[in-house]
């Protein structure tokens, strides 16, 4: 197995089905003591589901804080004051 320049390989394709490796799977290389081994993460042959979502959605819950403001205060801080809604 040749690595290309930018420091990509081919997983081959026998190694690719034993491991059911597909679009969209996760892998990662470990280093050991002989060299490094392919881990398989996650595959990627299924679609995220209502429930993956809504664990995810529930994994987020409380990790942002306005301070109390609302939307469009919120709003304004990020991008400042609207020059096109001056008195008239």
């Amino acid at each position: 197995m040749r690595v290309t320049e930018k420091g990509q390989v081919t997983i081959p394709k026998e190694i690719r089905d034993r491991l059911n490796i597909g679009p969209g799977s996760e892998v990662d290389f470990v280093a050991d003591e002989k060299g490094a081994r392919l881990v398989v993460v996650s595959s990627g042959d299924h679609a995220p589901s209502k429930d993956d979502f809504e664990t995810w959605l529930k994994s987020r819950s409380g990790t942002f804080d306005t301070g109390g403001m609302t939307t469009d205060e919120f709003m304004e801080f990020l991008r400042g004051p609207r020059d096109d809604l001056g008195s008239r």
